[in-house]
């Protein structure tokens, strides 16, 4: 049994992280700031569920602030996985200093515990959002040295500092760039969950641009597996997570309509630059390196997410969207 560190343990990848490393007996230290960038609601409904694992210990603070180092010390994790993270592309870009406090100041601080501690494991959560510009499919020898959001420029920035502290101080890095993650008590401001409660509840949704844009959307409990997978690499490594199966949205759109019964209001309008109008994974080497490829497909991932929001739309019909 190892003791591992877990920042955005609220979070969505991260609670999914969380559930599989206590089931596999690993004893979790799980640390989430809980704020408030979309509804706490579905971040209380998470760490409840964590909270039942005997070996879930939960902290809540902010990995930006210097003393995170006391917390580390004191717990003595043997990994951290960095999965705290300002999300959003959108977002990014009316508020960048948040994205920067905590997706380079807070990773700056856990891999200096890590070097102060001798910590020899970290992960850190990228994107792939940062291979703007780049040819289709993705892959990881590419270069990405043009991101066009606060956000993508933030994640940029925590890959290349984590390769300084593998070099200076060996420690064992692995970087996951994910590719759209969704699945149950996924984020509300992520289309699939906004998709589903709107239609649901018959009220009109917005796609930015004509729809034809296409995701590599990725089930969470996929991108769950392949992150703890990431726990027994040496040296340092960049690993796309993804599907390597694009869908567009409006397919999308159709699927969640047929598997709610009902027919989508659709706004459009004018597509994001900041955002990219195609991913795909090439997710060669970590079939290579972890032998991980997905498992769940589009259709299935969507029929699960769809009847997890069903049985629980008593509470989720209050929950507050998020562009």
């Amino acid at each position: 049994m190892r003791k591992i560190l877990v920042t955005g343990c609220a979070g969505f990848i991260g609670w999914k992280v969380c559930e599989k490393l206590l089931e596999m007996g690993e004893e979790v230290l799980g640390i989430d700031d809980l704020n408030d960038y979309y509804d706490v609601r579905l971040k209380n409904w998470r760490i409840e569920r964590l909270k039942k694992y005997k070996n879930f210990l939960f902290v809540k603070f902010d990995i930006s602030k210097k003393e995170i180092k006391y917390i580390v010390k004191e717990a003595k994790p043997e990994v951290i996985i960095n999965l705290a993270a300002r999300a959003g592309v959108r977002a990014s870009i009316e508020n960048p200093e948040i994205y920067y406090q905590t997706n380079v100041i807070g990773n700056l601080n856990l891999l200096e515990c890590a070097k102060e501690f001798g910590i020899r494991k970290f992960i850190y959560s990228s994107t792939s959002s940062i291979y703007a510009g780049c040819k289709i499919p993705f892959s990881e020898n590419l270069p990405v040295n043009e991101p066009i959001s606060p956000y993508s420029a933030s994640k940029k920035s925590g890959e290349v500092t984590c390769y300084t502290y593998h070099y200076l101080y060996g420690i064992d890095v692995v970087v996951f760039r994910y590719f759209t993650v969704y699945g149950p008590c996924g984020r509300p401001d992520m289309s699939i969950f906004k998709f589903i409660k709107l239609i649901d509840e018959e009220k009109e949704i917005i796609v930015y641009g004509d729809g034809t844009q296409s995701r590599d959307f990725t089930y969470v409990d996929d991108i769950a597996e392949g992150t703890i997978s990431g726990t027994n690499l040496s040296g340092f490594h960049i690993i796309n997570l993804g599907n390597s199966n694009p869908h567009q949205l409006n397919e999308v759109i159709s699927i969640i309509e047929k598997k709610l019964n009902k027919k989508a209001k659709i706004i459009n309008r004018e597509f994001c630059k900041a955002d990219l109008k195609e991913t795909y994974a090439d997710i060669t080497k970590a079939k290579k390196l972890l032998n991980w490829s997905p498992k769940v497909n589009i259709e299935e991932g969507l029929e699960r997410t769809v009847n997890w929001y069903i049985e629980n739309k008593d509470w989720l019909k209050d929950i507050n969207l998020k562009d």
